[in-house]
């Protein structure tokens, strides 16, 4: 009798034990719940966050390309005529106008021969004018009228040739531009062949670059390009694309596309790599949050709104364009709403929290320039991204 009123006694402790651990999460008095630090209807203390307004803004949507920098015109300046270099006429590193000398090769056999060409024509002439008189007197065949008159042609064509390569003897700039390295001396023998310097246009200057396939629908002649160049970090550059390629590199899937930029003070260098900044698409009144307020669950986003009341509730988002230290937000909200940037890690879903003031926020909102982050992509692959809460890892 005494073992069975003991056994009775410990069943109702064990089960007064159960009842109480089984209390309701959320209730009166409970953590987390109405009437538990932090509830929404409670007395406890509310959780300090900071908060930062979504905003609206314009948000450029770009792509980032490498090309190459070309000068308008380059060619490697080269005698038509083989001589002895008499004089050179231009220095390293000058600017020239369209038609300046810039060397001269020995002249003295060239003019000889000339001379002799010049003797010989006046010899044709008199020829052909005496057998044109013969024949009108049926003193002469036509055969040798015709051969009088072929000499003369010879003759012609030959002082012209003996003209040219006089002429040829003079290598003048084909174009306004700067001249290269002087690579001849005078007294040298050239031909034609020999490399005498470059002579390039560098005003405007061509930024040559490959486009992928997939962006091409969105560029257009006249389109503006800004981009930066090594030797002159933090400076931007600004040309116009003239020139689309009609075919794709079948290997690459890329087309060429040209940008034309003016270059008054010579700055830019043929050979430069361009690190350009191509906007594609351009969206006014777009909604960004600061990259902070951000958490991920794979590849979810969400954000902590602050609703009526200081109540928080957990809401899903989709992301779109990448800015310094700011994303945009393709869904989810509508832009003046009030996001959690800091202390998310210590709320759930339906908590009430005190926003810190606006001076704590000041720092999201200050116009501070950082270097651009990489486009955005799976949440979960995003720097500086927080896991969400374990009330937003699975849908229940």
């Amino acid at each position: 009798m005494m073992m069975v009123r003991f056994l009775s006694v410990a069943l109702l402790v064990a089960l007064g034990g159960f009842l109480t651990g089984c209390k309701r999460p959320g209730a009166a008095g409970g953590p987390g719940g109405p009437g538990g630090p932090g509830g929404p209807g409670g007395m406890g203390m509310s959780m300090p966050v900071v908060a930062v307004e979504a905003r609206r803004q314009t948000v450029v949507e770009t792509v980032s390309l490498v090309g190459n920098l070309a000068a308008n015109e380059a060619v490697e300046i080269k005698a038509e005529t083989d001589g002895i270099i008499q004089e050179v006429l231009f220095e390293e590193g000058q600017p020239v106008a369209k038609g300046a000398l810039l060397l001269r090769l020995d002249e003295t056999k060239l003019t000889a021969e000339l001379a002799d060409a010049e003797a010989r024509l006046q010899l044709a002439e008199a020829s052909h004018a005496r057998a044109k008189e013969l024949r009108a007197a049926r003193l002469i065949s036509e055969q040798e009228y015709d051969q009088a008159a072929s000499t003369l042609a010879v003759s012609k064509a030959t002082v012209e040739l003996r003209r040219r390569q006089l002429r040829d003897a003079k290598v003048v700039a084909p174009f306004d531009g700067v001249t290269g390295a002087r690579l001849v001396s005078p007294g040298q023998v050239i031909t034609r062949a020999t490399p005498i310097t470059w002579l390039v246009d560098l005003d405007p200057m061509k930024v040559e670059m490959e486009v992928p396939e997939r962006f091409l629908g969105q560029l257009h002649p006249g389109q503006k390009v800004q981009f930066e160049v090594t030797a002159y970090p933090g400076r931007q550059f600004e040309g116009e694309i003239y020139f689309i390629a009609p075919r794709l590199d079948e290997r690459t899937r890329t087309a060429q596309v040209k940008t034309r930029i003016a270059n008054p003070d010579g700055l830019l260098k043929a050979g430069m790599v361009a690190n350009l900044e191509l906007k594609l698409v351009i969206r006014e009144n777009a909604v960004v949050v600061p990259e902070a307020a951000l958490m991920s669950n794979g590849d979810l986003t969400f954000v902590y709104v602050v609703g009526p009341e200081q109540v928080v509730q957990l809401r899903p988002v989709k992301l779109g364009q990448r800015l310094p230290r700011w994303v945009e937000i393709l869904e989810g909200l509508q832009g003046g709403e009030l996001v959690v940037a800091e202390g998310h890690q210590k709320i759930g879903p339906g908590m009430k929290v005190a926003v810190a003031p606006p001076e704590k926020a000041a720092a999201y909102n200050s116009n501070e320039l950082r270097p651009p982050l990489p486009p955005a992509g799976p949440a979960s692959e995003r720097p500086g991204a927080t896991n969400a809460p374990p009330s937003a890892r699975k849908p229940a």
